[in-house]
């Protein structure tokens, strides 16, 4: 059991880094020579991207932010192979019962990664493509329904925030409905509301009606990303 503890614990930690790789602060770095941090919502983001750089650079940085999620989802059931094919935990383990446990917190762990990211002092982005990639790992079909909320939500909107906001409400209702064990339904809860909580400032301005549309940038420019 301690081995398996053990497994279980630098799984998470892996998954933590993996989400903390700082893609947006990379590329705006490498392709404009500027802290992505210091511009627009100071966000490193695939939305802040799109802002910085535009739309090519912007699907660049959401793609591989979603697929840190998935990554670390497929940390999971790399693991559980791994220890099965080698037999080094004891049968009483019951892995199966473990693994939707697992994939919840290693998931929890990259989404932290992603917006408190070790490489860039505990700043980072909202969490939505990470949580994005997470889900279609879990399940594809939650994964897909959740992107078509924000889909039907931006095009009618504009607004990338308020559509992030709709799919991260979206998320635990998917689950439920499609019968998801109890830990992802707790993971769509608890991923939900952090990604929630990550945008409470975007919250203030859509309730005073000054957040940007796509295209359009701030009028103002915080100093904190947290």
């Amino acid at each position: 059991m301690a081995i398996w503890l053990t497994l279980c614990g630098v799984t998470v930690l892996v998954a933590y880094l993996l989400g903390s790789f700082p893609t947006g602060y990379i590329a705006v770095k490498q392709l404009k020579g500027i802290d992505i941090r210091e511009v627009g919502s100071g966000s490193t983001g695939a939305t802040n991207v799109l802002r910085t750089l535009g739309k090519g650079p912007g699907a660049f940085v959401l793609m591989l932010d979603s697929l840190k999620g998935v990554l670390a989802i497929a940390l999971v059931y790399w693991l559980f192979n791994f220890v099965t094919n080698q037999n080094i935990i004891s049968p009483t383990v019951d892995v199966k019962l473990w693994q939707p446990w697992l994939s919840t917190l290693v998931g929890l762990a990259a989404i932290l990664g992603h917006s408190k990211s070790i490489f860039l002092g505990f700043t980072g982005g909202k969490s939505v493509a990470t949580s994005l990639g997470i889900l279609l790992a879990m399940n594809w079909q939650v994964g897909l329904a959740t992107a078509g909320v924000f889909a039907v939500v931006v095009a009618i909107s504009r607004i990338v925030s308020l559509s992030s906001i709709a799919g991260a409400i979206a998320v635990p209702i998917f689950m439920l409905l499609l019968h998801q064990p109890l830990p992802y339904i707790l993971f769509g809860i608890a991923g939900g509301l952090y990604v929630i909580f990550r945008h409470r400032s975007n919250i203030e301005r859509l309730v005073a009606g000054t957040e940007p549309k796509i295209g359009q940038n701030l009028t103002t420019e915080p100093k904190q990303t947290a």
